[in-house]
């Protein structure tokens, strides 16, 4: 008898803006990632003001689901998927963000490819937002500085819960949310609310005015969707990387509890409807002003989430008297007082693999919220190699394996309410923070490399039919 309820969802994750491609087809406009270059490894991407001749855009071809998405998705119920997490890419709907008609060919394309999934026994779960707001409300308003935009997304979330109200029942509203806490990282700000900062900026003080208009839309979304449809399932997305104190020191156990509050703030606003103690003290002791207006605190008590999905890569380690030193903050996760855990290991790309964080974390975010948990992005980014006409990935297989045990401890031994898991990058898509190829998270390979060049046909690796098995079983054989 398995361990996993009978329920559970078995699935694969990916974002439109990096595996759809066609990025100027069919009325489709342009968005805060279609104007961001390739990178490499080690080296940040380039945001450009507009799309440049001479400059290579990995997101404009990606994998080319937009005109493949029936291969693909006949891979994906090959393998067993009960569910795939995708999302909308808000410029095919609303191609500069800000006018008072949709674009019909945009909307057919997603009733296209979610008819095709349900057809298929594949359940869609849906982000509204993931890394794709309209370039024109980023250069022209400001992005999510301006609370009209706020209005915007509403508008847009509105248009798409009413087209899809019948295919789709799981819903989350902006894609990794709290990333953007990092504010020494400005690409954060940009990805997720358009956003960049001039020298005279007080870059804390403006992320929380961000914070406050992408609350503010999240909860008139959820309120906007249960209208719609009371069934739907509308729930937050936030980035998790557990802060573990690097002792048993009281000003480490302190500096960790301080620092988790960056991981914790939107979750605690989007579940419970209102600011937490902390914020609020450190608002009013700074002087910040947020743009909070009469009204907004019956708007977020009345947009609180159903579920929080999240996505689970690593953990980090935190010292009170510790002055990083780590290159460009990717192990730290930004932290300016983090340091190496000596009994982990890491990837190649520097990130922390640590599965017991996995369990560690569906226990914190549990026992604080109480609200049902579902994992949408895990999964371990490498440099595949073709042998003999095969990919050997039993790194990937490891990995997985271990966090989906993690997973089922909290379920089986923890009491946690999980409804499911999806791995990121089901197929090869295009890396989000490095803009490469050759950074690969997928079950399934797909012939394109760094420069753009390849087939882009796709070949399965031996990972594909280890999960399938796994989704047979429903995790019962992980061998």
């Amino acid at each position: 008898m398995s361990k996993l309820p009978s329920n559970f969802m078995w699935g694969g994750a990916l974002a439109a803006n990096q595996f759809e491609g066609g990025y100027d087809e069919d009325g489709k406009g342009l968005s805060v990632i279609d104007v961001m270059t390739g990178g490499e490894h080690g080296k940040a991407r380039e945001i450009t003001r507009e799309v440049e001749a001479d400059k290579y855009y990995p997101n404009h071809v990606g994998i080319d689901f937009y005109h493949r998405y029936k291969e693909d998705i006949a891979l994906f119920k090959e393998m067993g998927l009960e569910c795939l997490r995708t999302s909308i890419a808000w410029t095919r709907i609303f191609p500069n963000g800000d006018e008072d008609e949709p674009n019909e060919e945009g909307l057919k394309f997603y009733d296209d490819v979610f008819d095709e999934l349900i057809k298929n026994g594949i359940e869609p779960v849906v982000t509204l937002s993931h890394f794709e707001m309209p370039l024109h409300l980023a250069r022209e308003y400001g992005g999510f500085r301006n609370r009209k935009v706020a209005d915007y997304f509403a508008r847009f979330a509105e248009v798409v819960f009413d087209r899809y109200k019948d295919k789709v029942t799981y819903w989350m509203t902006f894609n990794e949310i709290n990333n953007q806490m990092d504010t020494s990282n400005p690409i954060f700000l940009w990805t997720n609310s358009g956003v960049t900062l001039s020298e005279a900026d007080d870059p804390e003080e403006v992320l929380y005015q961000v914070a406050h208009n992408e609350l503010i839309a999240s909860a008139k979304a959820v309120k906007i969707g249960k209208e719609i449809n009371p069934n739907f399932q509308i729930g937050a997305m936030i980035s998790h990387v557990p802060i573990y104190p690097y002792s048993c020191n009281p000003q480490d156990i302190m500096e960790a509890q301080i620092a988790n509050r960056l991981r914790f703030f939107f979750p605690d606003v989007q579940v419970r409807g209102y600011y937490p103690g902390y914020a609020k003290k450190m608002l009013a002791q700074k002087g910040y002003d947020i743009g909070y207006l009469d009204g907004d605190d019956a708007i977020l008590r009345q947009g609180t989430v159903d579920y929080i999905g999240f996505s689970y890569y690593m953990s980090t380690v935190v010292k009170h008297d510790a002055q990083s030193t780590v290159d460009n903050n990717v192990v730290n996760g930004g932290l300016p007082n983090s340091v190496e855990n000596p009994y982990i290991e890491s990837s190649d790309w520097g990130w922390a693999i640590d599965p017991e964080g996995l369990r560690y974390t569906l226990n914190v975010l549990y026992d604080r919220y109480q609200i049902p948990l579902f994992i949408v992005e895990n999964g371990f980014g490498a440099i595949d190699r073709i042998e003999d006409g095969q990919i050997h990935d039993d790194y990937r297989i490891d990995y997985l394996r271990k966090h989906i045990q993690a997973a089922i401890d909290a379920v089986d031994l923890d009491g946690v309410d999980l409804i499911g898991y999806t791995p990121w990058g089901i197929i090869d898509i295009i890396s989000f923070t490095t803009g490469e190829m050759k950074k690969r998270y997928g079950l399934i390979y797909v012939d394109r490399d760094n420069e753009g060049h390849g087939t882009l046909d796709r070949m399965k690796k031996d990972s594909f039919y280890w999960f399938k098995k796994v989704i047979e079983t429903n995790g019962e054989s992980l061998d």
